[in-house]
């Protein structure tokens, strides 16, 4: 005897397009591009911080690719891959903290006039080459301030993108729950 399964509402398996259009993910990748110049340019080779900070700065951007794939069927992933790039992220910062605090350099104030021109820049512009020719010609003060800048920035770009999942959860539910409805329809 054959079982039909009977599908009224088939579940939704989300393709969402380009990770490369989220701002998140731009932001990301500028902020991985800034640190691996950071590195190469005020680091000494052989210091474990290098190798920390490339892969704080990578964790951040990958972790938003891999938890914007994963949202196809798990929203739970989606949102503790997108946890892993805000803490990743968190990471770079305190190296960046680190690195000005035991230099003596100065992290701009929330009131200086490069803090308010950086912030400015990081709502103008996502584009990695952009970043990467600004820093070219930088001092590691300025280009360790502008990271710190656009870690901020994404870190508020990726909460807001982790809100709008949850909103969506709380009005579609999850993958695993249509599934459910599913399973218990076609007892009925």
């Amino acid at each position: 005897m054959k079982t039909t399964i009977v599908m009224s509402n088939p579940p939704t398996i989300r393709h969402k397009g380009d990770y490369k259009r989220l701002l998140c993910y731009q932001k990301a990748e500028a902020i991985y591009d800034i640190t691996y110049f950071f590195v190469e340019h005020f680091l000494e080779r052989g210091d474990r911080t290098c190798d920390q900070m490339i892969q704080a700065a990578r964790s951040g951007k990958q972790n938003i690719v891999e938890g914007y794939a994963a949202s196809a069927t798990s929203i739970e992933t989606e949102l503790k891959l997108m946890n892993v790039a805000k803490s990743s992220l968190h990471e770079l910062l305190m190296d960046y903290d680190d690195y000005l605090r035991v230099r003596g350099l100065n992290r701009w104030t929330e009131e200086s006039e490069q803090m308010c021109r950086a912030k400015q820049l990081g709502r103008e512009h996502n584009d990695a080459a952009f970043w990467r020719e600004l820093i070219s010609t930088r001092s590691a003060e300025t280009i360790a301030n502008l990271a710190i800048v656009l870690i901020y920035q994404a870190d508020s770009l990726i909460y807001r993108f982790m809100q709008r999942v949850l909103e969506r959860f709380a009005e579609e539910g999850g993958f695993r729950e249509q599934l459910t409805r599913i399973r218990l329809q076609n007892r009925k």
